[in-house]
């Protein structure tokens, strides 16, 4: 029997796929080419190779240590987290229609790769590496799709800060001021954000909106909504290209959730919809359809079909029975989900800072911002206890299994919430709390079989020895709040 590994390199089409990268190296001038996959953190790791050399790894694919899934640290007792130095490599394969040349410097293209188990491992050689979280993602879906016949699609709203340097390259403030949806701040910001759209339409982004948040250097930029691997990989790129305007303009790109307390945080709200049929709509984005600097599925967007999460009775504002279950499943299972769309120590600074709508109970209502769940336009649901440190691919498939547990066992999510959450709980509503420390989330996703399933085979160890790590690093640290706290508390 086939492993995963040589039905992946045996896939109808491959080879042809194959022999047009060549052609796009030869018509584009590439030198040099990136080999990416995503680390359990949504950190951007791989390999680079020269062009000359792209069928032999096209067809082979690369090594690397196990460990580079975990971005190859340490643990606080020096340790490496996940694979010790004993571990074998992972095998990374690259996706030729996800070839794309930068436009930062063409010379240079990128592919996304899935990762296998090493192919001389006693145990299961050459399956599918469940520390790829961006492999995971694509076989929940494909498995949602299979049981439910429906298809998750997404948009993401990364908020991030461009902040100035100081003399050693440290923060030293943002570069514009924190004045919310203020076009003069945002003016001061168009070099930066321009050259973001510019290589953002390069690369496939549909770049719809933008704005000034309300923290300094705070801008928001937008870009489509799209099958859900897709806004994965193209939130991906986003921040790619975020870091490579920050080196151009010598500025910080932070998406740090909260790096300045009584202003608003970078959250990262993802906006959701199940979906029934539809096909992939062609979207040239300013580029020559005859030379594309990448492969034709990077400028698709998959349109049409029916949105199975539009009312379907009088209430316009009311989701129909389906809808109402996924909000159930996401409801039910808030809780476990945070540890992954909160998944910083610095993430909970958000929930704390009062008065910024950031959400804290396991809730939902229609435009309410106090909820963690919210019906922010029929037909979509935003969730909103997620920020922009998140793992795309791993929130997305949480989100995939609540709303199959929610679909599955019709869950009842409940009337919707229409007050301030505070003002109903004054009024006697009972209301969970979010978990509101990394360590409290990571218990609640420990306790959650549903959220944890979509953290398969080894990533779930993966994650919570990662982000434990984390937190107890945190608490072992004193900081300079302890020493203005303490230090001259007695006698």
């Amino acid at each position: 029997m086939a492993t995963d590994y040589e039905s992946f390199i045996a896939q109808p089409g491959r080879d042809d796929q194959i022999k047009q990268v060549r052609t796009k190296i030869n018509e584009l001038g590439i030198e040099y080419i990136y080999l990416q996959f995503v680390s359990i953190t949504g950190r951007i790791m791989g390999k680079g190779i020269p062009a000359d050399h792209w069928e032999n790894i096209a067809n082979g694919g690369f090594q690397l240590v196990y460990g580079s899934t975990v971005n190859l640290f340490m643990n606080r007792r020096g340790e490496y987290l996940g694979y010790g130095p004993e571990a074998a490599e992972l095998v990374g394969v690259p996706e030729p229609e996800t070839f794309m040349q930068l436009p930062w410097d063409k010379r240079v293209a990128r592919l996304f790769c899935t990762l296998f188990r090493n192919r001389e491992e006693k145990d299961n050689p050459g399956a599918y590496l469940t520390a790829d979280c961006r492999g995971n993602l694509r076989r929940i879906h494909e498995l949602f799709e299979k049981d439910h016949g429906l298809r998750m699609r997404h948009g993401t709203e990364p908020e991030m800060m461009w902040l100035k340097k100081d003399e050693n390259g440290k923060p030293n403030g943002g570069y514009s001021a924190p004045y919310c949806y203020h076009i003069d701040q945002f003016e001061s910001l168009r070099p930066v954000y321009m050259r973001v759209i510019e290589y953002g339409r390069k690369m496939g982004l549909d770049m719809i909106q933008g704005d000034h948040e309300d923290a300094p250097g705070q801008i928001e930029l937008n870009f489509n909504y799209d099958d859900a691997l897709r806004t994965a990989d193209r939130l991906t790129t986003f921040r790619q290209i975020c870091a490579q305007v920050a080196r151009e303009f010598n500025i910080i790109a932070c998406f740090m959730c909260k790096p300045f307390m009584g202003v608003s945080a970078n959250g990262c709200h993802h906006n959701i919809s199940l979906w029934k049929g539809g096909k992939d709509e062609f979207k040239p984005l300013g580029n020559d359809q005859k030379k594309l600097p990448g492969f034709e599925q990077n400028y698709m967007y998959r349109r049409g079909g029916e949105n199975t999460f539009m009312p379907d009775g009088k209430d316009p504002q009311m989701p129909g029975k389906l809808g109402l279950h996924a909000i159930g499943g996401i409801v039910k299972h808030l809780a476990a989900t945070t540890a992954i769309g909160c998944s910083t120590v610095n993430s909970y600074r958000r929930l704390w800072d009062t008065g910024f709508w950031a959400p804290v109970f396991a809730d939902w209502g229609f435009q309410n911002r106090t909820t963690g769940l919210r019906v922010s336009a029929p037909g979509r649901f935003e969730y909103r206890a997620v920020d922009s440190m998140v793992n795309p691919y791993l929130m997305a498939g949480a989100l995939l299994k609540a709303m199959d547990d929610g679909l599955r066992n019709k869950i009842d999510p409940g009337k919707p919430e229409e007050r301030n959450i505070y003002q109903a709980m004054e009024q006697g509503k009972q209301v969970k709390k979010l978990p509101m420390t990394l360590g409290d989330a990571l218990e609640a996703l420990k306790n959650d079989e549903v959220i944890k399933s979509a953290m398969p085979g080894e990533m779930h160890r993966l994650y919570d020895e990662y982000k434990r790590d984390e937190w107890e690093k945190f608490l072992h640290t004193s900081t300079q709040w302890d020493l203005d706290q303490y230090l001259n508390c007695l006698p």
